[in-house]
């Protein structure tokens, strides 16, 4: 008997469409370790039955490439029903070139679009396709660049903690890979005086320091209150990860270039962090999402998700053990620039939308003169 996956049904997968966009920055960018005047989206549209679904991820252009050579041909003709399916269909197709990295980053795009037609197809929110836990998930500002004044950085943390009331806010630090520690103490004083006591405040070193420089780091800001630190050392040093977790206040975070389930279960189960990040852009999807906050939960832990918001949306209320959600600031206003139907965080809160799917709609005209030739 044919497998439901080859069988003839009345919605297979028809056709699969990758193209990249590149949005130029508001301004200069960097953190700890990198800095960019561009972000590139790939922008993934599925098709069965009359409906497209939408996914995309934050990657290399050469991203859309592995999507139209490998990873449409290995779901098209697949029951659009059936993502888990789809999803092994695609496994199978990155085995030879290597499932982690870039190839990851096509796949989680191509199986957000498809999580996103199967809601479509049925007429349903993808969030109650999914079966939701909650109706909102919390969020905080993100951004704080390095590269920001300190007028810059106070009007940007202002809008997010008194204009949108956002109560979580999150800046960049390490400068220049953990160099310019001075500046870096001067920028997380200038943000908790911009936000207030009542604001939390987060800081992310994209793992910039060495161990013992970050927990230096805490104790010099200890009367701020920090209560994130997000990859204070690589995400790749889990001892280091774990020493300064035991030796500082803040909840200490990473995951978020996490590509592949055994990635999250060895940060899981190296007792170095206090919060799991993931990035439904980048770590295989919906489908993989799911795993990956199963293997968090039975570690006890809470999962965070990572840049994307409008991707993430929908997961992140089916997520038992979430956490929260980075409300990014390129990432927020690509969003905003590329679909209809994106989300308000105002209060600190987003809802997924009623609508069939994710709730977004395309503007290709808006994109297009973004579109990578």
């Amino acid at each position: 008997m044919a497998s439901r996956a080859t069988s003839q049904t009345d919605a297979p997968v028809t056709a699969v469409r990758a193209a990249a966009y590149t949005v130029p920055t508001d301004g200069p960018e960097a953190d700890g370790t990198f800095s960019w005047d561009s972000t590139t989206m790939v922008l993934v549209q599925a098709a069965a039955g009359g409906k497209t679904g939408l996914g995309w991820t934050y990657a290399p252009a050469a991203a859309a490439g592995l999507v139209e050579e490998l990873l449409g041909p290995a779901v098209c003709g697949v029951d659009a029903l059936d993502v888990p399916a789809a999803a092994a269909a695609m496994a199978r197709a990155v085995r030879n070139p290597g499932s982690t990295g870039l190839a990851s980053y096509a796949v989680s795009a191509v199986d957000c679009a498809l999580w996103d037609l199967k809601a479509r197809l049925l007429d349903l929110p993808l969030h109650q396709l999914l079966g939701a836990v909650r109706d909102q998930v919390a969020v905080y500002g993100s951004g704080g660049f390095t590269t920001y004044s300190e007028d810059q950085l106070r009007k940007q943390l202002e809008g997010w903690a008194l204009g949108q009331r956002i109560p979580r806010v999150k800046i960049k630090v390490g400068q220049d890979g953990g160099t310019n520690v001075p500046r870096d103490l001067a920028r997380i004083r200038q943000a908790r005086a911009a936000v207030g006591p009542g604001t939390e405040l987060f800081v992310d070193a994209n793992g910039a320091y060495t161990a013992k420089q970050a927990i230096r780091v805490m104790q010099a800001v200890a009367a701020e209150n920090v209560t994130w630190f997000e990859e204070p050392v690589s995400s790749d040093h889990l001892a280091g990860l774990r020493v300064v977790r035991n030796a500082v206040e803040a909840d200490v975070a990473a995951g978020e270039y996490g590509t592949g389930l055994p990635y999250f279960q060895r940060m899981c189960a190296a007792d170095a962090i206090d919060c799991l990040q993931a990035d439904v852009s980048r770590c295989g999807g919906i489908s993989e999402w799911l795993r990956i906050a199963a293997v968090a939960a039975a570690h006890g832990l809470e999962l965070s998700g990572h840049c994307a918001p409008h991707l993430s949306a929908a997961v992140a209320v089916a997520t038992p053990n979430f956490r929260h959600l980075e409300w990014f600031h390129d990432h927020v206003r690509i969003e905003d620039l590329f679909f209809d139907g994106t989300l308000d965080p105002a209060g600190g809160w987003i809802c997924p939308g009623d609508g069939p799917g994710n709730g977004l709609q395309f503007r290709s005209s808006d994109a297009e003169q973004y579109r990578v030739p």
